[in-house]
């Protein structure tokens, strides 16, 4: 591809022709090929390789979460447009046929359905605020994961996914500790996708609140600075894609969660992912669909 020629249709296309992602039905939803998770996971690891000192306690979690803990963060107050509630079927026999008639007949059947304990995880750190309640040490503490993150966007354009992986790690601890992790990790990041040829950019961001309100809370959120953005030009050169995200929650999850610091105050979290879909396009993006053509250093790093 030309660096310099960004079309959204363009990538998506060359994207399929090449077999590195298979399209389904379904909007903002896609198969991934060999070599495009090949590339995923060889990036995935230089992240982990760039941590590896940093002490990081590792976590697996599935991609759904206890329903409790979007209720308990107030995620519908701010993002329901994003929310995906898993529902299933608790009938008995006879409603079991009716929803048997109403699907195979194309009809509605959703409302035969009721919802049930968990939803998809909407934040890869979601999952881990519950298991620091209590005292962290004095050092505080930090944890990395690789999650699958769904949000309701169904979109043509390739880098916006209803369902995707973060790479994700969570800082825990005093406002100090914390906002100098932010800070180290955001020169970290920056690094690192330019050491991979990519024309990597730090902006303050905000998050997607919903509604009118929402944009006085998008605002606040960045005259704060409590939210910044590794952007790189994916599908636009005037508009780059976020890449990796940061985010300062201050004593948000530390209040909600009764997580404190050995001072008995409030515990400060942040926390930062790397988009690791999006990181990929951008290296097929920049470098073109053939990764053994891609230039000798981006092949090194990646491949060594």
């Amino acid at each position: 591809m030309i660096p310099d020629s960004f079309d959204p249709k363009t990538l998506y296309e060359g994207l399929v022709e090449h077999g590195l992602i298979v399209p389904t039905a379904q909007a903002g939803t896609f198969g991934r090929g060999a070599v495009f998770e090949k590339v995923l996971e060889r990036f995935n690891g230089l992240v982990t390789e760039l941590s590896k000192n940093d002490g990081a306690e590792i976590y697996t979690f599935p991609p759904v979460i206890d329903r409790g803990i979007l209720e308990k963060v107030h995620y519908m107050d701010s993002f329901p447009h994003l929310c995906g509630s898993v529902h299933s079927f608790f009938g008995n026999g006879l409603e079991a046929l009716r929803l048997a008639e109403r699907v195979n007949s194309g009809e509605p059947w959703g409302d035969l359905l009721g919802q049930t304990g968990v939803t998809l995880n909407p934040a890869a750190c979601y999952p881990v605020y519950p298991t620091f309640t209590g005292t962290v040490p004095p050092e505080g503490r930090l944890v990395t994961m690789t999650n699958w993150v769904y949000r309701h966007e169904p979109s043509h354009e390739p880098t916006r996914m209803q369902s995707f992986r973060v790479r994700e790690f969570v800082r825990v601890g005093t406002p100090d500790q914390v906002i100098s992790w932010r800070d180290m990790w955001l020169d970290r990041g920056v690094k690192l996708l330019t050491s991979l040829g990519l024309p990597a950019t730090p902006d303050v961001a905000s998050d997607p609140f919903f509604g009118r309100g929402g944009k006085i809370l998008a605002e606040n959120q960045k005259q704060a600075k409590l939210k910044f953005e590794v952007l790189v030009p994916v599908i636009s050169k005037e508009n780059p894609t976020a890449v990796c995200s940061f985010n300062f929650h201050q004593t948000h999850f530390g209040d909600t969660f009764d997580i404190k610091t050995p001072d008995g105050n409030a515990a400060n979290t942040a926390c930062l992912g790397f988009g690791l879909e999006r990181v990929t396009m951008a290296l097929f993006k920049h470098h073109g669909f053939k990764p053994e053509n891609w230039p000798a250093e981006v092949r090194q790093q990646l491949w060594s």
